[in-house]
């Protein structure tokens, strides 16, 4: 089965698509950042440039039909090896930057890339797939436009929402379309709870697909020890609480992703991105205050309601000594007590609110693309590059390069 993504970012979604039985043969991404850790995964995979995939690099705006099908035609595989040229593609994949989209942060309506998702119906209806896949934010489903104009130039209405735009959309260009869902991505056994509008797409004539059903439930979805519980650096640590490997973890080693030979890449090695950020004494000790899945909000109203206990945490104490001219006796008694200012919490924790601690026994929360959003539940720091791509289920032997740990996709 021949497919082709786009917005394809680091390559998340490829890695799907090619589990799922796929042969890509032509990708593109506008970000000059994810281009080097995309193609040195797919030459890992075997998929070759100019040989027997295509990436290409540019704005989908300047995509066009002809361009995909000449770079496809093109691949030499197809005369070395005389497999038959295919005359359709069987399946486009897509994830349309979310930005605009999204409920976390500040929507912007005006946001240009909110328009990208016209460009891929415009890509859809020049190369006409069997079947199309798009995914984005939740906040997608409740978009509206005004005055909308369409790929196939039809005039919506003020206030459409973006899923009505979409299907209808489908429907013009001569597709079904299976009634939008969200999916969880811990549903279907990653260690992430990430939620995702989907839209799946079919042409008039081809067999109706269905939605995957989920494999977990609440009781028995992948939680961050048992997906990175072997990714402790303290050895103690890990004994204590990783004494075996799990299957997940087991699984990441192994490599799900098969190469062009059917054969996944198993990482033997020490893996790649495991490099940690250094922490000053002092921010090692603001890590330790929280609790686990508490973020800078919650503690803060926890030591205002409750008090908490800085015996030991040297570096705080002397900040605060300093600032206050009291004496670290004072300090403790006055934080236990909860006889503080709010000058002084903000000294002992900063302004941040963002930072969350994971809660060791559940699936993680939302990846974003800022690494040092989230503290570990076992170490007081935050997490490498590896242990975010394991809560997303990449394998081991996938390999982040440059700053492509901030394009996840």
């Amino acid at each position: 089965m021949y497919a082709i993504d786009l917005f394809c970012g680091a390559g998340g979604m490829s890695e799907g698509i090619i589990q799922a039985g796929f042969h890509i043969l032509f990708s593109s991404d506008i970000n000059v950042d994810v281009q080097k850790t995309y193609m040195n995964r797919h030459e890992q995979l075997g998929l070759i440039q100019g040989y027997n995939t295509y990436y290409h690099r540019g704005d989908v705006r300047e995509l066009n039909g002809d361009f995909i099908w000449n770079c496809i035609n093109n691949l030499t595989f197809f005369n070395e090896e005389h497999i038959e040229r295919p005359n359709r593609i069987d399946a486009i994949f897509g994830g349309p930057p979310c930005q605009g989209f999204s409920r976390a942060g500040k929507r912007n309506a005006d946001d240009p890339r909110n328009m990208l998702f016209k460009e891929y119906l415009r890509v859809i209806s020049e190369l006409h797939p069997r079947y199309v896949v798009m995914e984005n934010v939740e906040g997608f489903n409740d978009t509206k436009f005004d005055n909308f104009t369409g790929t196939t130039g039809h005039q919506y209405p003020k206030n459409t929402t973006a899923p009505t735009i979409l299907i209808n959309e489908f429907n013009l260009l001569g597709y079904n379309v299976l009634t939008p869902r969200v999916l969880d991505a811990s549903d279907y056994g990653v260690p992430q709870k990430r939620k995702r509008a989907i839209f799946i797409a079919y042409a008039e004539g081809e067999n109706s697909p269905n939605y995957p059903e989920p494999i977990c439930d609440e009781n028995n979805k992948v939680t961050v020890l048992q997906a990175i519980g072997d990714l402790i650096t303290d050895d103690e640590t890990k004994t204590e609480i990783n004494p075996v490997l799990t299957q997940f973890q087991i699984d990441s080693k192994n490599g799900r992703t098969p190469n062009i030979n059917n054969n996944p890449i198993r990482c033997d090695f020490v893996p790649c991105n495991i490099e940690l950020s250094t922490h000053q004494e002092i921010i090692e000790e603001r890590f330790s205050l929280f609790k686990e899945e508490e973020d800078g909000a919650a503690l803060k109203r926890r030591i205002l309601e409750q008090g908490i206990d800085l015996e030991g945490k040297t570096a705080l104490l002397n900040l605060l000594s300093q600032k206050y001219n009291l004496t670290n006796e004072d300090l403790i008694n006055r934080f236990r007590n909860r006889e503080i200012t709010s000058d002084m919490l903000e000294t002992l924790l900063t302004k941040k609110n963002m930072r969350k601690k994971l809660n060791r026994n559940k699936p993680s929360f939302t990846v974003v693309t800022l690494p040092d959003d989230y503290i570990s539940p076992f170490e007081n720091r935050i997490f490498s590059v590896r242990e975010l791509a394991r809560l997303q289920s990449f394998d081991d032997s996938f390999v982040f390069l440059r700053k492509t740990y901030n394009w996840w996709r």
